[in-house]
């Protein structure tokens, strides 16, 4: 088979290199059509996908970045991912491959937080000793028939008492109390209903970031002017002076962009 990969070229700025990937992913999902599922081709070609979008999952991992989990973990979460999502991708849908692939990525690690990482993080010396604490406590029960003190457990397992203490506080890490539920003993409403109000512009974090993600696709001239347009809040007039070019040409730029936009939005609910 040819090699129709892009050549190498020198140093690059972000937007360009992302002009490559998306270049070189195109390619590569024309050459992937083409072979039989399971083949070592294919899995050649799959593999250079992975590895060409890999940015995509560490951009996404990067938002998750104070749950105190190690990142090389959120990656290859996220990976997982990005490995559905060209299984399911179909070039002809004319959707860029990154839109596509963003919100399988970050459910597949919203996902993992959700259902496997501790409440609170736990050090791991702390988190082995309970389990260690979490079998002794078992089995004095089963030999006296009742729970065993902190005392008992700490001769046990020849520690102190206040690590023992300890590694009960940690397990409860594990279990995270309903912000509905009623506190225990003082009869007062729950977390939820003495928390602050609710704000509005949490619904919009999402959308940003897609926004963000999207705005990279353009070129730099029209990236700069919706930011002149929209962020820094100048006039069409203003902007045509800024670059030097007339404002009916600012305008179909702007005209031009939201359609890309739009078009690369194109996801299916």
């Amino acid at each position: 088979m040819q090699d129709t990969h892009p050549a190498p070229r020198g140093p690059s700025t972000p937007s360009s290199r992302g002009a490559d990937t998306r270049a070189l992913t195109q390619v590569l999902f024309g050459e992937l059509k083409e072979l039989e599922p399971g083949s070592p081709e294919h899995g050649r070609v799959r593999g250079a996908l992975i590895e060409a979008n890999l940015p995509l999952v560490r951009y996404a991992a990067a938002r998750f970045r104070s749950r105190n989990e190690p990142m090389e973990d959120v990656v290859q979460v996220g990976t997982i991912g990005l490995i559905n999502a060209i299984d399911r991708f179909d070039p002809e849908r004319g959707v860029q491959f990154p839109t596509f692939a963003m919100p399988t990525v970050v459910g597949e690690i919203k996902r993992y937080f959700r259902d496997n990482v501790r409440t609170v993080h736990v050090p791991r010396r702390l988190h082995e000793l309970w389990v260690q604490v979490t079998g002794a406590t078992e089995d004095l029960t089963t030999t006296h028939g009742r729970s065993p003190t902190t005392a008992e457990i700490a001769e046990r397992l020849r520690i102190t008492e206040e690590e023992v203490l300890a590694c009960i506080e940690a397990g409860r890490s594990y279990h995270a109390t309903s912000l509905e539920a009623a506190q225990e003993g003082d009869g007062l409403p729950g977390l939820l209903d003495r928390l602050g109000y609710e704000d509005p512009a949490l619904d919009g974090v999402e959308h940003r970031d897609l926004v963000r993600h999207l705005l990279v696709q353009l070129p730099e001239r029209e990236q700069r002017i919706l930011l002149l347009r929209y962020y820094s809040n100048l006039t069409q007039s203003q902007i045509s002076a800024e670059l030097g070019v007339s404002q009916m040409h600012v305008s179909r730029l702007l005209a031009r962009s939201f359609a890309r936009l739009r078009s690369a939005n194109r996801i299916e609910a």
